[in-house]
């Protein structure tokens, strides 16, 4: 399998996502097969194994201990998240990871990471007796490396960075051939790239979108590779960025396991005209509204609403709702939702691309409501 190296480690690249699991025929978590499952993967060769404390009503955590405690336990790494944003106030992050040490049946964690640092939680994760308390833990070997995954427009992550240097080694973010440009997760790659900071990727195949393309879409990457899954095209325009060292993706069927895992054991990374196959199906894919952000409709908006900002969460929303541009539209107050703008067009006049801005303002807000 494909492997990374991380400071003193080297470990395969493919890690399992325990966000998704099986249900049986009741739509109920189906406990006995998950355990299984997991344990497929192990004995399949995966290492790293992602859960998080609100996974699948808490029970993720307890079914990565039940699964893995039966391994030793220096033969795979094990990774959970801190909940801050989420936790009822006055809840310490002593009680939390008191109990996922308990749950995941571990005298520590592999990777610890602050969960969804977004626009809507950074307060809570910015406070220094929080942070504090998990470099103890990690002083103290119960953390073996300290982290945070991300939904956070750039800007906000590039703050976040700024504002804690040196605390964190890697971030964990949603990365994919869409989100390249729809999600500026380029940007972000990049941006924690310069800083010296490791690149976990979740939703490599955007919670599923990208296994199943429309043929149109899908016909030209059926040429090039007709033995490749749609699956395998995205995790194969993953493989080729060298700063991203744990792609993780959720599994609910042991052939999912055996596909992907070949697809991170034979090497086939893509070519360049196979990457911009892949990137112009992105385009086509977001059948998004050509804002060009010049920002020439803000100067005489009388809302002052940031136009292009709501537009490009727009673009994001068609393509599928996701924790990043929901947590973008929470965060912005009443009057700078697009429910705010009263259709007055002088937007409309001042674009260069002819868009009908009120028009879409008005879309925007019912697809909010819908």
């Amino acid at each position: 399998m494909i492997t990374r190296t991380f400071e003193d480690l080297t470990f395969p690249m493919f890690g399992f996502g325990l966000m998704r699991l099986p249900n049986n025929a009741d739509g109920e978590l189906d406990w006995e097969k998950s355990v299984e499952l997991v344990r497929y993967g192990y004995d399949k060769g995966i290492r790293y194994f992602d859960t998080a404390w609100p996974y699948l009503g808490g029970n993720s955590e307890r079914i990565a201990g039940e699964a893995l405690s039966v391994y030793p336990r220096n033969s795979y790494m094990l990774a959970t998240k801190f909940p801050g944003h989420r936790v009822a106030p006055g809840t310490s992050p002593a009680e939390i990871f008191e109990q996922q040490l308990e749950k995941c049946k571990t005298d520590y964690f592999d990777f610890y990471l602050l969960h969804n640092v977004s626009e809507t939680s950074m307060e809570v994760y910015d406070k220094q007796e929080t942070l504090d308390y998990f470099l103890e833990q990690k002083r103290l070997g119960r953390i073996k490396h300290f982290g945070f995954s991300c939904h956070a427009r750039k800007e906000n992550l590039e703050a976040f960075l700024d504002r804690h240097p040196g605390v964190f080694e890697f971030c964990q973010i949603q990365l994919n051939y869409l989100d390249w440009t729809l999600q500026d997760a380029k940007g972000k790659y990049e941006l924690l790239t310069e800083r010296g900071i490791g690149v976990w990727v979740m939703e490599p195949v955007r919670g599923g979108k990208l296994q199943n393309l429309p043929d149109a879409l899908g016909a030209k990457l059926k040429e090039l590779r007709p033995e490749d899954s749609y699956s395998a095209w995205a995790f194969r325009f993953l493989q080729a960025l060298p700063n991203v060292r744990i792609i993780l993706s959720g599994m609910n069927e042991f052939w999912h396991v055996d596909e992907n895992i070949n697809t991170f054991s034979d090497g086939k990374l893509l070519s360049e005209e196979e990457t911009e196959a892949l990137l112009e199906v992105a385009e086509k894919l977001k059948d998004s509204v050509p804002c060009t952000a010049c920002r020439y409709c803000c100067d005489g908006c009388p809302m002052g609403l940031d136009i292009p900002f709501l537009i490009s969460l727009y673009n994001e929303l068609k393509v599928g709702a996701g924790a990043a541009v929901n947590n973008q539209i929470k965060a912005l107050p009443e009057d700078k939702l697009p429910s705010a703008c009263i259709g007055c067009g002088q937007c409309s006049a001042a674009c260069p691309q002819s868009i009908d801005v009120p028009s879409v303002m008005k879309a925007f807000a019912e697809l909010i409501n819908s």
